[in-house]
């Protein structure tokens, strides 16, 4: 008797310790905003983690859901698949279907499901700025709790740094004019971060850093209510220019981009400054943001080291990793694996492994930044006996294309996992870097959190139309087979094609920062539109299926486009001037017409990104630096003369009609020209006058609007008889 009181005594402490781990007052604020009136019929209850990892389980009580996990994230997990499989409802950033039944369906058996990861790691530096430079609160909880619904719970979280910065470097002497060229403007923080560039789009108003600093301060509150472990920045040597004037000594290098950026300043991690800044920033960030002992740091993205010789790589590593630990012992260093793949010439197994094996093994952690397409993890002896993490990147600088590797995502981190040479692969993540594009893929992606086996791609692509628009409908399942079997069967290539539209006017079929080649036939995404056009009475209710409809004819467009240019290119050549007058023309209306679509949903808007850039600045000052900020980032990037042009171009309604057509029209005119002449064509001539054109464009502020307008069903359906025929 006396043992069996003992042990209902130390389940009775464990249910309270446990529950302790719930935040009670958030999970029924977080339900509330999920399932709204309907959160009383709801109950969470605590339970404790399986062999160390989170657990959740799912059952019906006296007509109520029970949802049961070992912290918030579990609970939030749990809650989401029985929205999912119970409802057939969907939560995502492009088209949610929260249509919940009258009578909630009851769990008739209990659900079980635990998580093969330790993490599940979020975000990439570059999403910050590609996707959420002009986040306000409401915008990041939605994210928040978008992330618990999904199970990740190691969010990298870089927010409100840049007023860190200036609390570290204004104590060591800096003055604020002194930092002005240091400081980016608020679209170009990741490679500030990184060390890539200096003071571009600036000077950034204290406005700006206090109003971001309190936003952080929010974003970590709720990531940490759920039981999330937020991924902090730590010191990587970048300092502002005039570092040499303040400490003459100091062992200072310059590196550059090559992105025809000027050069930047890196502190040496050799100088004993190294330790004691990076010191003074973990205990700065720490008394402003707290620390749950994760830190980022990447000293050589996208730059080489000055030497391949080991005893430099391990002693430059080791003073990396002090300069957290001197500060927090508990430091764990978070390191992207993104380096080993970009330069792989440079780093062989000798240099990754003189890296990494110069931090303590449970003081580092590897992300294999590119697991889908480039995995280092298995050319590196797993890292080397690193705990790491698979991750799918997919997107680069926020293109919107319909594309993805659907059949890596549903088997490779399973197949990793159980793979005899992976070691210690603990998680898994996505490292995108621009999001609300392509939710299927990113769906998919997740559904790795809580499985071990590996997804079952047709099965799961049924389902998921299922959740998505609220009914089970057999044409559509047909369409999606045709999409994961096209646009999302891609190749390797960085993100997916882009369409010519977005170039600076060619003739050729492909442009500077814009690759068109198709991984597919285009006539079978035709197909998949079809049976969408033929489901419209069936599912147009569903947003989801909108922002479907609407996207897969947007791709069906922009494919057109090639084949549609090379017609006025051959009637160029040719000197046939009413066969290039026809297909011009048809090239514009093509443009018009993609725009006049895109123009039905927020999630394609250029005015909507200049909105919310502006909805930022405390005066019309700051309004108009953050609207610069803005149309830079997704056209030029940099100056007039910038490398990096249409690296984020985006198939936005607007830019399409007030960028990317006023360009194409002027070529044509230019080439008009030549015909009428007889003259040849100098590129080097037209560029020259466009790109001042564009600098213009990127410095104006003429309006777009930021609200949706037309009705997408009816523009879709007419833009399917008029180009259906030109299309198969």
């Amino acid at each position: 008797m006396k043992h069996l009181f003992i042990s209902l005594l130390v389940v009775f402490l464990f249910a309270q310790t446990a529950f302790s781990q719930l935040n009670r007052s958030a999970l029924t604020a977080f339900v509330q905003r999920i399932v709204k009136d309907r959160s009383s019929s709801f109950i969470v209850e605590a339970i404790p983690p399986q062999h160390g990892k989170d657990v959740f389980e799912l059952e019906s009580r006296k007509g109520k859901i029970v949802l049961r996990g070992n912290n918030g994230l579990s609970v939030a997990a749990a809650l989401n698949y029985y929205l999912q499989q119970y409802c057939n409802c969907h939560i995502s950033w492009n088209g949610t279907n929260l249509h919940l039944p009258g009578q909630l369906p009851l769990v008739t058996k209990k659900v079980r499901k635990a998580t093969p990861y330790k993490y599940r790691y979020y975000l990439n530096y570059c999403t910050f700025q590609y996707s959420m430079a002009w986040w306000d609160w409401d915008r990041w909880q939605q994210e928040i709790d978008w992330m618990a619904l999904n199970g990740i719970n190691m969010p990298l979280a870089l927010t409100g740094e840049e007023s860190i910065w200036q609390q570290v470097y204004k104590k060591m002497g800096f003055t604020d004019s002194e930092l002005a060229n240091f400081f980016t403007g608020p679209a170009y923080f990741s490679w500030l971060w990184m060390g890539n560039i200096d003071g571009w789009n600036g000077p950034l108003p204290q406005h700006w850093m206090d109003r971001q600093k309190e936003l952080q301060k929010q974003i970590l509150e709720r990531e940490r209510s759920f039981g999330m472990k937020p991924v902090l920045p730590a010191f990587t040597g970048h300092v502002p220019p005039s570092f040499n004037q303040k400490f003459p000594n100091a062992k200072i290098k310059k590196t550059n981009w090559g992105a025809g950026f000027p050069d930047v300043y890196i502190l040496d991690p050799a100088d004993d400054l190294f330790e004691s800044v990076g010191k003074q920033f973990i205990e700065a960030q720490t008394a402003t943001y707290g620390t749950d002992h994760f830190y980022s740091a990447d000293t050589f993205n996208e730059n080489v080291p000055p030497t391949k010789d080991s005893a430099f790589l391990d002693a430059m590593s080791k003073k990396v990793f002090q300069s957290m630990a001197g500060a927090d012992p508990a430091a764990v260093w978070v390191m992207q694996g993104w380096m080993f793949h970009y330069n792989s010439d440079y780093w062989q197994p000798t240099q990754i492994k003189a890296l990494l094996n110069a931090v303590p093994d449970d003081h580092m952690i590897i992300l294999d930044l590119y697991s889908e397409s480039h995995p280092v993890w298995d050319r590196t002896e797993a890292y080397f006996g690193k705990p790491w993490i698979w991750n799918m990147l997919h997107n680069f600088g926020g293109n919107i294309s319909l594309w993805g590797r659907m059949a890596n995502a549903a088997k490779d981190p399973s197949a990793a996992l159980h793979h005899t040479s992976s070691r210690k692969m603990e998680g898994i993540g996505l490292t995108m870097e621009g999001i609300e594009q392509n939710p299927a893929l990113y769906h998919l992606m997740l559904e790795n959190v809580w499985n071990e086996a590996g997804i079952d791609l047709e099965k799961w692509l049924s389902q998921y139309a299922t959740q998505r628009y609220g009914v089970h409908n057999d044409t559509i399942d047909s369409a999606w087979r045709i999409l994961g079997k096209t646009v999302y069967n891609g190749g390797l290539g960085e993100g997916g094609p882009e369409s010519i539209i977005v170039a600076r006017p060619t003739i050729h079929m492909f442009g500077d920062r814009v690759r068109t080649k198709l991984d597919y036939d285009p006539k079978e995404l035709v197909s998949a539109w079809t049976l969408f056009m033929q489901t419209i009475p069936a599912l147009q209710q569903s947003d989801g299926f909108q922002y479907d409809l609407v996207d897969i004819t947007r791709q069906v467009l922009a494919n057109y486009a090639t084949p549609l240019q090379q017609k006025w290119v051959l009637a160029y050549l040719q000197n046939d001037a009413g066969a290039f007058t026809r297909y011009t023309r048809e090239f514009l209306e093509l443009m018009d017409d993609m725009d006049e679509l895109l123009a039905t949903r927020k999630d394609f808007l250029l005015g909507k990104w200049i909105a919310d850039a502006r909805s930022c600045g405390a005066d019309e000052n700051e309004k108009k630096l953050y609207e610069l900020n803005a149309r830079n980032v997704i056209t030029l990037w940099g100056n007039k003369e910038s490398e990096l042009h249409e690296y984020s171009c985006r198939q936005w309604a607007g830019l399409i009609k007030g960028f990317y057509k006023p360009r194409w029209q002027q070529f044509f005119t230019y080439l008009q020209q030549k015909m009428a002449t007889g003259a040849r064509m100098e590129m080097n001539d037209f560029e020259s006058a466009i790109k001042t054109w564009e600098w213009n464009w990127v410095n104006s502020n003429d309006p777009y609007s930021a609200e949706p307008t037309g009705n997408a069903t009816a523009i879709v359906k007419r833009l399917y008889t008029k180009y259906l025929n030109r299309v198969k």
